[in-house]
């Protein structure tokens, strides 16, 4: 079990992931925890990284950093993706050993699963086949953390572990145009159809691949209950269970935002995996399970959205 009093270290927390941790770890009680954002640390300048760890000295370590985006940003922006996300598991990985941190855990990504995993996906599956085009860069960086964490654990005995979580969403996500995931990009556009009074809204491939999403909110509480219990070298799923279509999900949101035209999709571009599924039994059995369900939670996500854009 984490100590209150323990000096934990958010990677990432100006990420939505890493945002949603600090406020569920504040939430719990738990008092000393810092982020890259407190000391203007470049978490891919892996000297400046060691030298932080070297005097901060935390016990553990969450590693949610490192660039993402949707299908769109994927094959604009591959080598930016597999650069950040590498250089900032190499400096943070390789800290967090050398100063002794007593556990840490990296987050990947479900983009990590060959793109014709049996579903539900389950961690043995990795590595076994070839990886969905669209995202493969992005997905080789995940992995690559993955790995690094094993081979520290096999090696040198350190207790870093690894969660692949299902598509998460929320407040603080990312709402921009080119580098939006699914859920942001369908809120925004639908938003932005309502106030312009279109008759429809044209959503990218062909709206049938399904998609398993977790509230960022019950997604961090899972994270703070892996660290504490779980101790496996295998990575573990960090998933609801459930998924839904594309065609379901803009639905879903049409009904939300209040936009009464049309949603029209266009086969002609890419659908990505068919279908993204978690199994996460692992989890379940450690105790865990999501408080909000997904009409309330994109509810949520919109209400702050709104919030967010009085200040642009």
């Amino acid at each position: 079990m984490m100590e209150k009093n323990a000096n934990i270290f958010v990677a990432g927390a100006e990420t939505m992931i890493g945002a949603a941790l600090v406020r569920a770890l504040e939430k719990n009680g738990y008092e000393n925890v810092s982020s890259e954002s407190d000391y203007m640390l470049d978490l891919t300048d892996s000297t400046d990284v060691t030298l932080y760890f070297d005097d901060s000295t935390p016990d553990y370590v969450f590693v949610t950093a490192g660039k993402s985006g949707g299908i769109a940003a994927n094959q604009k922006y591959p080598a930016d993706l597999i650069t950040d996300n590498l250089m900032v598991s190499t400096s943070v990985i390789q800290a967090a050993f050398k100063t002794g941190v007593k556990k840490l855990l990296y987050l990947a990504s479900s983009c990590s699963y060959p793109k014709n995993c049996p579903q539900p996906m389950r961690e043995e599956a990795l590595l076994s086949g070839p990886l969905e085009p669209t995202n493969e860069a992005y997905a080789v960086s995940k992995i690559a953390g993955i790995k690094l964490c094993q081979s520290y654990a096999t090696q040198y005995g350190a207790t870093f572990i690894s969660g692949i979580p299902a598509n998460a969403f929320g407040p603080d996500d990312d709402f921009d145009t080119e580098n939006s995931h699914v859920i942001a990009a369908l809120l925004r556009r639908m938003h932005e159809a309502k106030a312009s009074k279109l008759q429809y809204v044209e959503l990218w491939g062909t709206g049938t691949p399904r998609r398993e999403f977790i509230f960022v909110d019950d997604l961090a509480d899972a994270c703070i209950l892996v660290m504490q219990k779980y101790k496996g070298v295998e990575p573990i799923n960090l998933g609801c269970g459930t998924d839904l279509s594309i065609a379901e999900l803009a639905e879903m949101i049409k009904e939300v935002v209040g936009f009464e035209g049309k949603i029209v999709f266009n086969s002609t571009k890419p659908d990505g995996m068919s279908r993204k599924i978690l199994e996460s039994n692992k989890l379940k059995a450690l105790g865990w399970k999501p408080k909000t369900n997904m009409r309330q939670a994109l509810g949520t996500t919109y209400r702050w959205y709104l919030e967010q854009m009085i200040y642009v």
